[in-house]
């Protein structure tokens, strides 16, 4: 997945996962029915957003029974983190930070782009994006799960691979954590705000055609100083 790696290396640090949180030993998840869980815990708090789901709704529809959901997730804001780590994840499934050539960050860049306009893009996100930015006293516990599982997660996991380009000489990046917010951020201009608005869509050829801007952009930045004077 495009996050495990950085995740691992970031262990302790803002992507790494609580030590509170690790589940002790015990009797393994059974996959098949926490896909149950995460699809219909999906489908409520977007529907009904994170105050309007509720774990007895959630139980009743998966046909998983209340007591095993909060034995895997002990909080409401901990289902809804580990639904936002498996949206995010199944979008940039085959996006792996530690596998991408760090000798081609425009394929690498390229990749990540598509995948992150797609996520951004997606009606279940917006959705999301609406609720916790309009909501007035939003949940602190939803608001974190949905920042460290999604935002912080992904821009964590884009400096990973920055890091790794910057060793093999591909790209010249001081702060590599910086970068990686900057590179993001390039797509969440007029196109974002329109979607967030409720108005239309960019087309793909459009989005298509803002990743190519956004990924040379971000090239003439952080080239390597050899290769800049080289352009001049």
């Amino acid at each position: 997945m495009f996050t495990d790696k950085s995740s691992k290396q970031n262990a302790g640090g803002p992507a790494g996962r609580d030590p509170k949180e690790r589940r002790g030993r015990g009797r393994p998840r059974d996959p098949e029915r926490m896909a149950r869980v995460l699809a219909t815990a999906k489908k409520h708090f977007t529907e009904h957003g994170y105050d309007g789901a509720s774990i007895d709704a959630i139980a009743a529809e998966s046909g998983v029974s209340k007591v095993t959901i909060y034995k895997y997730f002990p909080t409401k804001a901990e289902l809804f983190r580990a639904g936002i780590t498996h949206r995010v994840e199944a979008q940039f499934a085959g996006v792996d930070a530690g596998e991408l050539d760090p000798r081609n960050p425009r394929e690498a860049l390229t990749l990540i782009g598509r995948a992150f306009v797609g996520l951004m893009r997606s009606p279940d996100v917006i959705k999301h994006h609406r609720t916790l930015y309009g909501a007035q006293g939003v949940d602190p516990a939803a608001a974190e799960s949905f920042f460290a599982a999604g935002p912080r997660k992904i821009v964590d996991a884009v400096a990973f691979y920055l890091r790794a380009a910057r060793k093999a000489g591909s790209v010249n990046i001081t702060d590599p954590d910086l970068a990686a917010n900057q590179y993001l951020s390039l797509y969440l201009g007029l196109g974002q705000i329109r979607a967030l608005l409720g108005l239309s869509l960019p087309s793909k050829r459009e989005d298509d055609a803002l990743v190519r801007a956004n990924v040379d952009l971000f090239l003439r930045a952080v080239a390597p100083a050899a290769r800049a004077r080289a352009r001049r």
